[in-house]
């Protein structure tokens, strides 16, 4: 915690209740961050309070501020002006800073006589030819990447004629969309008819490219070339299907952004769509430390609209601030006429905007090695059980025993929806002998968190603590180790998962009672297949250590035959069966073995035969 707070505090509630701009100060003198307000005493004086409510990058910024300073303005737009202009001169460490550096994209065509298409974001010297520049590289990625499926042109690494008839064609060319000049069966007329083809799509557009191509079937067709006629019709078919989608996306939004935000544990991703033309022609992502919820989009709009030159006349979010007034205004300002910001409440773009924010999530779950599928499951599973954050690490107990014997239990790792399955560990009960599965489990998470107060604050494994543990059992399991948390201090969310009659999952059991599962729902699936992977853990670890006990009871129960030689003698003779059936001389002359244990070992497996080998 900052020493300074009382000070700083102090300081804050001298404040006048005017607008104007704060600047934050570490104690070196360096601006860490900048903000607005309508009123800088209620505002400032919040960072110096408690801490309890505010994210974790608030926190850190509030841990490292040394000093302040502020400057009045006579109106909350004037600081909003000011905040801008300082951002951009100081750029401090704890604001929202966004990189612009999509540049400009060029559509490649490779050069030889077998040339490509491609997509990049610079125009080397490099014999190719280019074209371009456009400003949008989503535009510029998906164009290219329709023009290749439509005309069907190779996307591989393979260059012709090099590569002719030097493998099979791939899956592109199953799914008619690849011509495969890799066979050789292909003519360099035919192949650079459709690169023709895919260039007036890319230069014309769908329109112009239909109406030409049109064009070249009737020619074919009066001319009785029916097969070609047919792939040009085919071609025409897959222009119209491209062309139609593009149209459900036109007819749905005028000329404007979409932007939505998605935040989860310490991270925000906006997304931002836009739309020229009736059409969406460019999208961009952003992620960064979450900083305060109530002004994150109103900074997010702030410095994204810095970085463009280019202003659209309507902007619809996916949340209320409260400077929408002031940040329509300065756009309005920086447009040249009015800017209206809304944030839509049903139609077409109320939907825009829902589908904005699902590709954010997506984006942040990607960012964090998972779908958003497996994301809104873990929402789901954080919901049902009342979490106060995602369960992103979860582990999972299981026992396994034979009537008493052989006691052992499996820990498996979910990170992110997925099995982690460096982080599995294998316990065998050492504590007691016979068959307590609450004793068992207590003893496996006390080691658990033994081995965790050793090397605390590794990312995997059992230096990290989880974010939920979950036990197969019901209330015992559950009480038991309970009191294993509670005596190591160990704060975790906790509950068991039963089975009904059948071993099938039924409920998730904690200290309140059973909560019932719905079969059929994404989280039931989950948790039953968590339920089912540790239960297969456990049991395979179980199996093998039974097949250890019993390979120790035959061989090494054979005097003079401990378990390194037994290993050596199932190395060379691979199974129990063929070290039975080996004659004296053959166990004389296996690896480690002496003529007295080869003795030993034809008699266990040959009582009869004691008189023949006097």
């Amino acid at each position: 915690m900052n020493p300074k707070m009382s000070q700083l505090r102090k300081k804050a509630m001298a404040l006048p209740l005017l607008p104007g701009v704060y600047i934050m100060h570490d104690k070196n003198g360096k601006i860490i961050y900048i903000g607005k307000a309508k009123a800088l005493k209620n505002r400032v004086s919040q960072y110096f309070g408690s801490q309890n409510n505010h994210a974790e990058k608030v926190r850190r910024m509030v841990d490292n501020v040394d000093d302040f300073e502020y400057i009045i303005t006579d109106s909350e737009f004037e600081a909003l002006i000011l905040e801008c202009s300082l951002i951009k001169q100081h750029t401090p460490k704890y604001n929202i800073l966004l990189k612009d550096d999509k540049g400009y994209s060029y559509i490649r065509i490779s050069s030889g006589d077998w040339k490509k298409l491609s997509y990049t974001l610079q125009k080397k010297n490099d014999g190719a030819e280019y074209i371009g520049p456009y400003k949008s590289s989503y535009y510029v990625k998906n164009a290219v990447e329709e023009a290749n499926k439509i005309f069907m042109l190779p996307t591989c690494n393979r260059q012709f004629p090099r590569d002719f008839r030097k493998g099979r064609p791939c899956l592109n060319y199953h799914i008619k969309q690849c011509m495969a000049p890799c066979t050789g069966r292909v003519r360099l007329k035919d192949y650079n008819e459709n690169l023709n083809r895919a260039l007036e799509f890319l230069r014309g557009g769908s329109t112009n490219s239909i109406k030409k191509l049109t064009e070249e079937m009737e020619a074919a067709a009066e001319n009785l070339e029916f097969e070609r006629a047919a792939s040009i019709r085919d071609i025409i078919k897959s222009v119209r299907k491209m062309s139609d989608k593009q149209k459900v996306v036109a007819t749905k939004i005028d000329d404007g952004d979409v932007i939505a935000g998605f935040s989860d544990d310490g991270k925000t991703c906006y997304q931002v769509f836009r739309f020229e033309g009736g059409r969406l022609f460019d999208r961009e992502s952003f992620v960064f430390d979450s900083g305060e919820n109530e002004s994150e989009t109103e900074e997010f709009l702030l410095r994204y609209y810095t970085l463009r030159d280019s202003v659209p006349k309507s902007i619809a979010i996916d949340r209320e601030f409260d400077g929408m007034e002031e940040i329509a205004e300065w756009l309005s300002q920086k447009r040249g006429s009015k800017v209206g910001i809304t944030v839509p409440q049903r139609g077409d773009r109320a939907q825009l905007v829902a589908m904005c924010k699902s590709n954010a999530a997506e984006t942040l779950a990607q960012k964090k090695g998972a779908t958003v599928r497996e994301y809104n499951v873990l929402e789901e599973l954080r919901d049902l059980l009342g979490l106060e954050k995602l369960p992103e690490y979860i582990e999972s107990y299981d026992i396994s025993n034979l009537a008493g014997t052989e006691n052992v239990a499996g820990m498996i790792v979910y990170k992110n929806g997925k099995p982690l399955k460096s982080a599995y560990r294998k316990f065998k009960i050492k504590g007691f002998e016979g068959q307590d599965d609450y004793a068992s489990m207590a003893e496996v998470l006390t080691r658990r968190f033994d081995e965790y107060y050793k090397n605390p604050d590794e990312e995997e494994g059992f230096g990290k603590l989880p974010d939920l543990i979950l036990l197969d059992g019901g209330k015992g399991q559950v009480a038991a180790v309970k009191e294993v948390l509670q005596s190591k201090n160990i704060d975790v969310p906790l509950f068991g998962l039963v089975k009904d009659d059948k071993h099938r999952t039924r409920a998730v059991t904690g200290e309140g009672g059973e909560i019932a599962l719905s079969p059929g729902r994404s989280l039931f699936a989950f948790l039953a297949k968590m339920q089912d992977e540790v239960h297969r853990f456990v049991i395979g670890y179980h199996h093998s250590r039974r097949s250890k006990n019993t390979f120790k009871s035959s061989l090494t129960g054979i005097d003079g035959i401990g378990e390194v030689r037994a290993r050596s003698l199932l190395k060379y003779f691979r199974t129990v069966e063929n070290i039975s059936n080996a004659d004296l001389a053959e166990l004389e002359n296996a690896p480690k073995m002496t003529k007295d244990a080869a003795l030993a070992v034809f008699k266990y497996y040959h009582p009869l035969n004691d008189s023949k080998t006097e």
